[in-house]
């Protein structure tokens, strides 16, 4: 090929400066800066797909339809969703109140009351009042003249009935000849003589028939004696039922009418008419709670079991849940989603030596708080709580917040018997996480479909459009308010844009990563300050860009600085057969960068077929296998339809020592088995990225930008001789946003950018030798080609492979003869 041929081939494929780069025209916006802009609230830029999804996921009520939010971080994602169910809720009805209580019929079931909004915390002070009138009224009844005349003549009456019973046993025993004597070992019984107690002298006097007698009425008077205890006993029995029931009528009195207009308030609401029943029937039983009338060893035992708070304390109100100050539904963010920070727990006290519980020490968790309204979630904070995900759902089934202890079964906390009265569930739970999480539990988790389904995805670009380059320019004004920056001119927001399109790697894109574009404006207003200027311009854009770089490119730097040294042989100059200058990205956790990496391959007869001393040394992954075999399918349908190849062939990545994965550099492999199969030279000072398929098409590939950029850097610090440059694929031009210097150097003919979309376009402009990769009316390549030269060699293989066939068939042959 001639130099003429070549130069028009080139010229052909050459990307110009305006094809390297989107540049938005400051001119489109009809203000100098951002401080003359009027702003406008265009909600979340970008993401019309993400709005429609969650304006249908909030005004869905049925069961089922929660929210599942994925997207990559830094889209604002977080932002709009709290923005956007706020503003929903805002206009939503307030939810009713919890409220815990005490069930006095069994206290290991606390009870669960619902009010509208505000009245749970009425209903809390009016149980307080409430108390304190059944104390002072108990205490009153108690203290009053005919509670003490009744009680007195109850106890007048009760001895009168003993004195009986004692004279009827008294006069029983003298018609015996007994006397009853009380001591303080007992009541004794005294025979008589002449009407005094008898002496032991003349009870022994007396004849054995009147012992006998004496010993026969003194049974009589034991037994009578008996019969007396025990009705004496009877009596007191019945006493203390009598005024046991005189005390609580007492008080049932006293406190009666203090229980009616809660009735007559409460009269819709069934559950707490059932409650206040129940209140009252124990404050009844329970009166002595009020007063102490009791000696001091019933004082003590009252102190051990509790003090007067601790009894009061069953008939306390526990506002579980108050929304009296609330304007629409709640809004609730857990920021840290535990299991108990989810569901609520059971508090435990210390009371002597043992840890106790009681209904009052039920504590709400943010399911509660949200009921009615939203709870947001963050799916990475959920699923690292052991438990917290499977207790989520459990509740989003049953539609009721059970208050548990996960570790019950596993003893491994106090636990009581304690089990509250769940509460009915009606929240809309929105979690926000990214793909691969959502995608794992879509896959994995039978239950999370039926429980979320719906999806509201964000996506990470939109179309590059004026209406969208006038809503970015929107966000940098409303954001340089809210951050208190500088404002930007026109040509700075232009250059906001082109950044934008930069994060995305393509110039019909803008990015909506937001957080990345407003670490810019934060960095760009800084270095504005520094100047002081009144306003960003775009050369604070341009060393914003700069420094941000300067302070994450170390390692690129180190690379280079070994290519520069000889350390890692790359060469930006002159020809070499079976060698070529591959692009690789490399990244770190804050950059990525592209590098150049020298790609080898020695081509010799032999069977063997391509050998990829990556793969035999376990250091390329699956997809760069696939490249290879892609590479031996072009080269077999090219010079091997009619007879096998005999091809042996080795390529290698060199001077690299880490793994190799992808198919990127798959068409860099071909050209370099086509130069050493050819023997023809290709140009180092071009660098190739580009994928390929079987037809030899080249296909697109990631990264495209860095790749190019990495490669100028190294041309540009050996010297650039105007020839250099890169190919890549055509597919991958729309991706192109090249620094400044880059498109500086090839706008001036110091650096060059071609874009091919077959593998002979690209050979050619590596080699200045035409490819003739098709055949002529001879079936023969035609003559000086690349593909000639290439079969002509493969004609060479065969024919040696074809003589040392036959070397060895009349090798065999001689030693059967010789056998």
């Amino acid at each position: 090929m001639n130099e003429r041929d070549y130069q028009h081939r080139l010229s052909v494929h050459r990307l110009e400066p305006e094809d390297l780069r989107s540049e938005s025209s400051p001119d489109q916006f009809p203000f100098d800066t951002t401080e003359d802009m009027k702003g406008e609230d265009y909600g979340m830029i970008g993401q019309e797909r993400a709005e429609r999804a969650m304006s249908f996921g909030l005004a869905v009520k049925q069961s089922g339809y929660n929210l599942f939010v994925v997207g990559p971080t830094g889209t604002g994602r977080m932002t709009y969703t709290q923005k956007r169910v706020e503003e929903l809720s805002a206009s939503q009805e307030v939810p009713c109140d919890w409220c815990y209580v005490n069930n006095f019929d069994d206290p290991d079931r606390p009870l669960i009351l619902s009010f509208p909004a505000g009245e749970g915390h009425e209903f809390r002070k009016e149980m307080e009042t409430l108390l304190l009138d059944i104390e002072r009224e108990i205490r009153q009844a108690f203290s009053s003249d005919s509670y003490e005349n009744q009680k007195r003549m109850m106890l007048d009456d009760l001895r009168s009935q003993m004195d009986e019973l004692w004279r009827q046993a008294g006069d029983f025993a003298l018609e015996r000849n007994f006397k009853l004597e009380q001591t303080h070992s007992g009541i004794n019984t005294v025979p008589l003589r002449f009407g005094k107690p008898m002496s032991v002298n003349e009870y022994n006097q007396l004849s054995k028939r009147d012992k006998d007698d004496l010993k026969e009425r003194e049974k009589e008077v034991e037994t009578k004696l008996s019969e007396t205890v025990r009705e004496i006993n009877k009596t007191e029995a019945q006493f203390r039922k009598d005024v046991q029931a005189f005390m609580m009528t007492t008080a049932s009195n006293a406190v009666n009418g203090l229980f009616k207009p809660l009735r007559e308030q409460y009269a819709n609401n069934e559950h707490v008419l059932s409650y206040l029943s129940a209140y009252e029937r124990d404050v009844v039983e329970h009166f002595s709670f009020f007063f102490s009338e009791g000696d001091e060893q019933e004082q003590i035992m009252s102190a051990i079991a509790g003090s007067k708070e601790r009894q009061y304390q069953r008939y306390t109100v526990n506002l579980l849940v108050n929304n009296k100050h609330c304007e629409g539904a709640p809004v609730i963010f857990e920021s840290n989603p535990t299991y108990h920070n989810l569901f609520g727990k059971v508090e435990y006290q210390g009371q002597i030596g043992n840890l106790v519980t009681d209904f009052s020490l039920i504590k709400p968790g943010a399911l509660h708080l949200a009921n009615g309204g939203y709870l947001i979630l963050q799916a990475i904070d959920l699923l690292q709580q052991p438990e917290a995900w499977n207790g989520l759902k459990r509740m989003l089934q049953t539609g009721h917040v059970h208050i548990e202890n996960p570790h019950e079964g596993r003893g491994l906390f106090p636990t009581s018997a304690l089990k509250p009265e769940p509460v009915p569930l009606q929240t809309k739970v929105i979690i926000i996480g990214s793909y691969p999480i959502y995608d794992l539990l879509s896959r994995w988790d039978e239950e999370f479909d039926k429980l979320f389904k719906v999806k509201v995805e964000f996506d990470t670009v939109m179309t590059n459009d004026e209406e969208n380059s006038w809503k970015m320019a929107n966000f940098v004004k409303k954001h340089v308010e809210e951050e208190g920056l500088l404002p930007f001119h026109k040509r700075a927001v232009a250059k906001v844009i082109d950044y934008s399109s930069r994060l995305v790697d393509e110039q019909e894109k803008l990015t909506t990563r937001f957080q990345d574009i407003s670490k810019l404006l934060v960095e760009s207003s800084f270095y504005a300050a520094q100047r002081e200027r009144a306003y960003v311009d775009e050369e604070d854009i341009f060393e914003a860009l700069e420094e941000k770089v300067k302070r994450s490119n170390h390692v690129p730097e180190l690379y280079r600085e070994q290519i520069h040294k000889g350390t890692i042989m790359i060469e930006t100059d002159g020809y070499r057969v079976g060698q070529i200058n591959g692009l690789a990205v490399m990244g770190t956790r804050d950059s990525v960068f592209g590098i150049p990496t020298k790609i080898t391959a020695q081509t010799y007869a032999g069977k063997s077929g391509f050998m990829n001393i990556e793969r035999e040394t376990a250091m390329s992954g699956q997809i760069h296998h696939k490249g290879m075999m892609i590479l031996t399918g072009f080269l077999s349908g090219q010079f091997a339809k009619n007879r096998p190849i005999p091809l042996a062939a080795s390529i290698t990545f060199e001077q690299t020592y880490s793994l190799i994965d992808g198919d990127s550099a798959s068409s860099t492999e071909l050209y370099v088995l086509l130069s050493s199969l050819s023997e023809v030279p290709i140009y180092q000072g071009i660098a190739v990225t580009g994928s390929v398929n079987q037809w030899g098409e080249i296909q697109p590939i990631g990264g495209v930008n860095e790749k190019v950029e990495g490669f100028f850097h190294i041309c540009e610090e050996k010297g650039l001789t105007g020839q250099q440059g890169v190919i890549i694929p055509k597919q991958n031009v729309r991706n192109l946003m090249l620094e400044k210097d880059v498109v500086d150097a090839v706008n001036d003919g110091n650096f060059h950018v071609w874009a091919v979309g077959h593998v002979c376009e690209g050979i050619e402009i590596l080699t200045k030798v035409r490819a003739g990769h098709i055949r002529g009316a001879d079936g023969r390549f035609p003559e000086g080609t690349v593909f000639a030269k290439a079969e002509q060699r493969f004609d060479r293989m065969y024919e040696i492979a074809r003589q040392q066939q036959a070397e060895l068939k009349e090798k065999t042959n001689n030693d059967k003869n010789e056998t």
